[in-house]
């Protein structure tokens, strides 16, 4: 098994370069924010182990809500994130790209503020900001064996015959009939199955090593949240109740801009930037949960689950300005409405316990109940909040998540030695 990786390259843009960055970015692209795939600069259909990239500008419109907090408006910089979701180590996947890519990546780069251009894949790494959650839907799953699978299941598509099946004798004679094709196939080198590699020893001592720490020092601080814990509920209560709520309708040209970037595949993107809430105590919960999420999707959510959800190809949470602001970016199948009503119906919970802790978020009660669950308030939070990508680029277009269980499904029914006659029929209905 081939682990998954992510890198989040961040670097402030020169001032005055931002609008020359945007169009320079512009040129990367085949539809509105689509990356082209062989694009000049980072043609990133190169790089085999790359599963989604996104290069996009965070230039934050809700700044500006920290004033309800009596604060003044803070004055940072528009960033240039350079993120990616791969195959293997993500230092490999960046020094792959660094070093095929490296003409335009300067050209890009050129645009931020330190970038000297001296070492391009070092000048990259210091700039690797650390993940504090991330997400990967099924962890294992390569691009490689998606394309194989996907290709292998068109194949078969196109050769079963759709004749009824009368009995699990049929049933049995079609598929092997299919085995010793795709067997003819794959000697030819029309088709391709190749066996995964093995399990990097030290991705399982890291995950062990992980679990034991994250467990061991959640038992030693039990006692302390134990006998702190009238106080912190008491604190966070009187904070749900006093904290701005801060959710109004998106402006409308933001959200035409949002718009027209969505729906050219099965699957689209969603980058959003918002400041914590002041004070100690937001922030402090919010890296506790994070590393609560960490460990559940390191440990638990790893073969297609986020809790509910099922429709997430990969997801991270970042800090930038130390801590006081979190870049969320994710990877999702369907429409943009579709993947709200999801978290909304499924896991609304667990959306207030993270994003709570955001600037204007929807009051929660007891940091669970409503929030999320006040529909119209949630869905102009997170439009507020969402910045058009405007370079995205995804490595097996057309196809779902579903479509990707659907096709594994396929292949180990091919490679499994023995099947009656029940299991023979349903799997030729997966075709």
């Amino acid at each position: 098994m081939t682990p998954q990786s992510q890198f989040t390259v961040v670097a402030r843009v020169r001032a005055g370069r931002e609008s020359a960055l945007r169009a320079l970015l512009a040129t990367m692209t085949s539809q509105p924010g689509m990356a082209d795939p062989k694009n000049t600069l980072v043609p990133f259909g190169d790089f085999e182990q790359l599963h989604f990239a996104r290069l996009v500008l965070l230039d934050d419109p809700t700044l500006g809500d920290l004033e309800s907090y009596g604060l003044p408006k803070p004055r940072l910089p528009v960033y240039l994130a350079f993120l990616g979701d791969c195959d293997g180590p993500a230092l490999e996947c960046l020094g792959d790209i660094a070093r095929h890519a490296e003409a335009g990546l300067r050209s890009i780069f050129q645009h931020c503020e330190d970038f000297n251009g001296s070492n391009l894949l070092g000048w990259m790494t210091a700039h690797d900001l650390p993940i504090s959650a991330s997400y990967v839907n099924w962890v294992g799953r390569t691009v490689q064996q998606i394309r194989e699978e996907s290709a292998l299941q068109r194949a078969l598509a196109a050769r079963v015959k759709r004749a009824p099946i009368v009995s699990g004798a049929d049933a049995q004679l079609r598929r092997r009939e299919l085995i010793e094709f795709v067997r003819t196939e794959t000697a030819a080198g029309r088709l391709r199955l190749t066996p995964p590699r093995p399990t990097p020893p030290g991705w399982w001592l890291a995950r062990i090593a992980n679990a034991v720490v994250v467990l061991g020092l959640g038992l030693l601080a039990l006692p302390f949240l134990i006998v702190l814990a009238p106080f912190l509920v008491l604190m966070l209560r009187r904070l749900e109740t006093t904290d701005p709520e801060i959710c109004p309708r998106p402006d409308s040209a933001a959200l035409l801009e949002l718009q027209l970037i969505e729906d050219f595949d099965v699957t689209n993107q969603y980058t959003a930037l918002g400041s914590v809430k002041p004070g100690w105590f937001r922030r402090g919960l919010l890296i506790l949960i994070l590393a609560a999420i960490q460990f559940a999707c390191r440990n638990i959510f790893t073969r297609g689950y986020l809790a509910r959800v099922q429709t997430i190809h990969f997801a991270r949470w970042v800090f930038l300005d130390n801590k006081a602001r979190v870049l969320f970016t994710s990877n999702y199948d369907g429409g943009h409405q579709a993947y709200m009503d999801d978290f909304i119906n499924k896991v609304g919970w667990g959306l207030n316990i993270v994003f709570s802790n955001g600037l204007g978020w929807p009051r929660t009660d007891w940091l669970i109940t409503r929030g999320a669950r006040r529909e119209m308030q949630f869905k102009y939070f997170q439009r507020r909040h969402q910045l058009p990508t405007q370079v995205w680029y995804k490595a097996y277009p057309g196809i779902t998540l579903i479509n990707m269980t659907r096709n594994a499904r396929i292949r180990a029914g091919l490679e499994c030695a023995r099947m009656s006659d029940a299991e023979a029929s349903v799997w030729l209905g997966l075709l």
